[in-house]
């Protein structure tokens, strides 16, 4: 036993010292750095011996100490220039082959983090390594290198496309939301509808159990259906509720991304608007570097108070020095959104602009000229260089909506004329364009039409010819259409003359010949499509009652709103659509406490306008928690869907004070209405004053017929009279007066709306005549819209005998003379009276 001792002694002390032989000393100097200076400083003392692993760490460690600091105090490219660096990439470049899976990636990823080009050899070599290893990547590793490639804006490449398929295959196997989140916003552009709803639908199972402080999970699926364009309501809420969660702990860019997908996505959450301004203005005091400010001024701006706003400018104007290229056309586009009028903040913005048009790309110079023309700025010399700028990237440009944008922004400015060389670049991008920008295109050739100095004697062949390309390709988009859901898409945002003229009737015709393609998930865009031309057509709104009706179940209780509108707004009324009406409301009745105030309020008023007023909905408006909660999210919202939201309120308020007097709903809108009509235009048409020069002609005097009448829930009747028993005219103690205002309109004078109502003699009879003119018509028909419909029913429960006077009946070729229209007004009075 004594004899053994001092053997394993030796024993042990040697295998110490092995041990310590075999540490490796490079490794333990690379982990015990504490800046990227003393990283480079070892690489220099140990290139020769540096080994994969080495070069692996030392990049790794560098980009993490660069993530680790603000972004303004980062130094990469001091790092990306220093001598060791250079070192490193040729190391990392001979040793590719050396690498596993996962160091390939990382060594990509690291790389381009710390600004190695996307053409430098390294780069190229490593994503070519890749691309052999491809089918034996695990999924966090392909999930990683998908990020690479759309780094170096690869999304559209073949590459992607084998990285899209062996995910179609390998979903199944992918547990970890990070992952799949990140996959999926990398082959958006790439994935079928079919691939997009299997990751949608695996989305929605991970979301169930991810870390619920994760929030870059859900925020990327939301991406995703922003990118897809394609939205799944309940997955979009369930991401929705967990984003708000996190908001508490958001800085000004998380809540800026998110604030801009659901713009994109039309969503609008009160609970999360609400958060996200409270949690921006506790940042308020804390942003005061430029890159912060700007986040923070272009999100919170839009949804502050006025005096939050007030105080913003100024901090914006103490900041402004400081401010580059990009964070100056932010704070521009800012200034525009929330209607900034302060003339010294604008001066100082655009000086900034000013000088860094060398630095725009030709999309931001369009954005620049925009935002500058909106906010009324004034400078000929500044127009005129950005004019210049313009047209030489026009002439350049081979980009669809790059060409698209410049065109609609050069239309804005002062232009006699524009040369050939123009013209023919629009004109040879216009078979690739959308019908959306097609439609744009044709605005700014009308526009550069009616400057061109030889339009009042002729119209320019260049410009004919333009017009005909124009029709030519629209004809030939909607003629080889043949998926619903895309040419929805395109459809969404058309409007304008040149469209109702030439595109409207072919494009509801190509809707009508894809209507097999209808489903529960695209019925919402056809019917806000439908609504928003103003277009009665009864196969399409049959197809979609009929579709929504047989998965009304699948249907988001959210979407009975899209689905519900047209058939309101357009007072398109069968056995169907009743049956509709009904179905949707039984749908969305457990829901409605779910639902954000401002669309509740929009989906009562639809309802009232097809005389529904389903009792649930209406107590649920009109109670004083509920009302509280709309008007804080009016504060967040922008001014002109405000103004809507609010009117529409007074409408359903008024809706059911007359047509629901047992629900007992206080009329609480009339300091609303007075303010309302102060402000409101009265202003007298020609036809106005003609028809009320005739019915004093037919009534007997001119005091037999009061104009612009206000009644009680403060409806402005046309024109009043009042019959007596035996049908004789009675008159009133004041005519109504016309004036001139301030701003030179003849107007009737406000003692003609603000009389008190005439008492009735016993058995007269109130009659209001109200001329239709064709915007109270459904587009291609003589239909009176539901708004028409529900004012004649208003009326007429304040007890007024309503007549309308339809434009297409008083402006006929029938009724071309005077005595024609007298003996039209007596036949409507006198002889269509019950």
């Amino acid at each position: 036993m004594l004899r053994l001792a001092p053997i394993r002694f030796c024993l042990s002390h040697r295998l110490l010292h092995t041990s310590v032989a075999v540490r490796d000393q490079v490794m333990d100097q690379l982990q015990a750095c504490a800046a990227d200076d003393q990283i480079l400083e070892v690489v220099g003392r140990h290139k020769a011996k540096l080994s994969v692993s080495h070069v692996g760490s030392a990049v790794s460690l560098l980009w993490q100490f660069q993530k680790e600091k603000p972004e303004l105090l980062r130094t990469i490219n001091l790092v990306r220039h220093h001598p060791q660096f250079l070192t490193l990439r040729v190391l990392a470049e001979n040793k590719i082959s050396q690498m596993d899976d996962v160091t390939v990636v990382d060594m990509l990823y690291n790389a381009l983090r710390l600004h190695v080009e996307p053409h430098d050899s390294l780069i190229q070599q490593l994503v070519t390594e890749a691309w052999k290893r491809l089918d034996r990547f695990q999924m966090p590793t392909l999930s990683k290198f998908s990020i690479c490639l759309n780094d170096q804006y690869l999304h559209h490449s073949t590459l992607m496309g084998e990285i899209t398929e062996i995910l179609s295959r390998k979903l199944h196997l992918i547990n970890d939301a990070r992952v799949l989140t990140t996959l999926m916003i990398s082959v958006s552009s790439l994935s079928s509808p079919r691939l997009r709803d299997a990751l949608i639908k695996r989305a929605d199972v991970l979301m169930d159990s991810t870390d619920p402080t994760k929030y870059n999970n859900p925020r990327r699926v939301v991406q995703f259906m922003r990118n897809s364009k394609h939205t799944h309501r309940l997955l979009l809420e369930k991401c929705n509720g967990l984003l708000l969660l996190n908001v508490p702990q958001m800085n000004a860019e998380d809540i800026a991304i998110i604030t801009g997908l659901y713009q994109s996505l039309q969503f609008n959450n009160c609970d999360f608007r609400l958060a996200s301004r409270q949690r921006l203005l506790e940042l308020v005091d804390s942003s005061t570097d430029p890159v912060a400010f700007t986040r923070l001024f272009a999100t919170l701006g839009p949804m502050a108070s006025l005096d939050v706003r007030e105080r913003l400018e100024g901090m914006a104007l103490l900041l402004a020095d400081e401010l580059n290229g990009q964070q100056a056309l932010a704070v521009a586009e800012t200034l525009e959104e929330i209607h900034c009028r302060n003339p010294q903040l604008i001066n100082k913005i655009a000086s900034i602009l000013h000088k860094n048009l060398d630095h725009y790309r030709p999309v931001e110079i369009a954005r620049v000229t925009q935002t500058l023309m909106v906010l009324h700025y004034q400078s000929p010399d500044l127009y005129n260089r950005l004019k210049t700028i313009m047209l030489r990237y026009l002439q350049s440009s081979v980009f669809p909506h790059e060409v698209t944008m410049l065109t609609r922004v050069l239309s804005m400015l002062p232009s006699p004329r524009l040369d050939e060389a123009v013209l023919a670049r629009v004109e040879a991008v216009l078979p690739q364009c959308s019908l959306n920008n097609l439609n744009t295109h044709a605005l700014a050739t009308a526009k550069w039409l009616r400057h061109d100095p030889t339009y009042l004697h002729s119209t320019p062949s260049r410009y004919v010819r333009l017009l005909q390309s124009l029709i030519r390709c629209g004809h030939e988009r909607l003629g080889h259409a043949d998926r619903l859901e895309l040419l929805l898409e395109e459809l969404r945002y058309l409007s304008g003359e040149w469209f109702e003229e030439v595109l409207l009737e072919e494009s509801v015709a190509t809707c009508r010949r894809l209507a097999g393609q209808v489903t529960t998930a695209n019925v919402p865009d056809l019917a806000i499509f439908l609504t928003r031309i103003n277009y009665l057509s009864p196969p399409l709104l049959d197809r979609i009652a009929e579709v929504a009706l047989e998965g009304i179940q699948g249907v988001h209780f959210s979407a009975t709103y899209p689905t519900l509108l047209p058939f309101a707004t357009l007072n398109y009324n069968t056995p169907l659509v009743d049956e509709l009406f009904n179905a949707c409301i039984q749908r969305l009745t457990p829901h409605i406490s779910s639902f954000d105030p401002h669309l509740l309020v929009l989906l009562a008023y639809a309802l009232a306008l097809a005389d529904y007023f389903p009792e649930e909905v209406i107590r649920e408006i009109f109670n004083v928690d509920f009302l509280a909660k709309l008007d804080s999210q009016l504060e967040t919202l922008p001014d002109a869907l405000n103004l809507r939201i609010r009117l529409r309120l007074m409408e359903l308020n008024r809706a059911v004070c007359l047509e629901c007097p047992e629900y007992q709903v206080p009329w609480f809108h009339e300091r609303y209405c007075k303010h309302q009509q102060k402000r409101g235009n009265t202003s007298v048409t020609p036809v106005q004053q003609q028809i009320h020069k005739m019915l004093g002609e037919v009534l007997g005097g001119i005091n037999c017929a009061r104009v612009a009448v206000l009644t009680p829930y403060f409806y402005t009747v046309n024109f009043e009279c009042v019959l007596d028993r035996q049908g004789q005219p009675v008159p009133y103690t004041t005519p109504s007066r016309l004036q001139i205002s301030e701003e030179g309109k003849v107007q009737w004078a406000s003692s003609a709306t603000e009389q008190e109502r005439m008492e009735l003699p016993t058995g007269a009879q109130r009659i209001a005549l109200d001329f239709l003119d064709p915007r109270s018509f459904c587009k291609n028909s003589r239909h009176v819209k539901g708004e028409i419909h529900l004012r004649k029913r208003h009326l007429e429960i304040l007890g007024y005998h309503v007549i309308q006077i339809p434009h297409y009946e008083w402006n006929s070729m029938e009724l071309s003379t005077q005595d024609a229209w007298q003996q039209y007004l007596k036949k409507r009075i006198f002889q269509d009276l019950p």
